[in-house]
């Protein structure tokens, strides 16, 4: 039913397209208060260079059937003493509302899991925003082994200077 390869620079436009309606959709849900801190014109130029630099790896999902672009997950490496070393993190996880409930978000989680194996990460995470609209991501996640470990994401904004 769906077609799933790691995309590559090629691929960064049909990637910032399902981006942009994730965006979408995390704004509707959160009643319209997010505030993007980025461009959302500017997300495929971003993308390309996110995957040129080999460290930010995105599956990207094909209906086998029409060849639209279905859904995506990205992950970036990291790594910490309190993870035990390597690991990944799941930046995006998007699944276009047509093709929900097909087992395509499964199968995206589990091409995520067999290349964190491969490469020797300790384990993937994910965050969810922790509000009411999101309590079905969260079940989701619950449902394909991932555990409430605490805490909330955080973030500061860094001030770029000319030098």
């Amino acid at each position: 039913m769906f077609k799933m390869h790691q995309a590559g620079e090629a691929d960064a436009e049909a990637v910032a397209s399902l981006f942009e309606e994730l965006i979408g959709e995390i704004i509707e849900r959160a009643g319209g208060t997010t505030a993007a801190a980025f461009e959302l014109g500017e997300s495929a130029k971003l993308c390309g260079r996110l995957l040129a630099s080999g460290s930010y790896r995105v599956w990207l999902a094909v209906a086998e059937e029409g060849g639209e672009p279905a859904g995506f997950l990205s992950v970036h490496d990291s790594a910490s003493l309190y993870a035990g070393g390597a690991f990944g993190i799941i930046q995006e996880l998007y699944v276009r509302p047509a093709y929900r409930s097909h087992g395509l978000g499964r199968q995206l989680i589990e091409v995520a899991a067999a290349y964190a194996a491969a490469v020797g990460w300790k384990r993937l995470e994910v965050c969810t925003p922790p509000l009411p609209a999101f309590d079905r991501s969260l079940e989701f996640y619950k449902r394909e082994g991932f555990e409430v470990t605490g805490g909330r994401k955080m973030k500061r904004m860094i001030q770029h200077q000319d030098l």
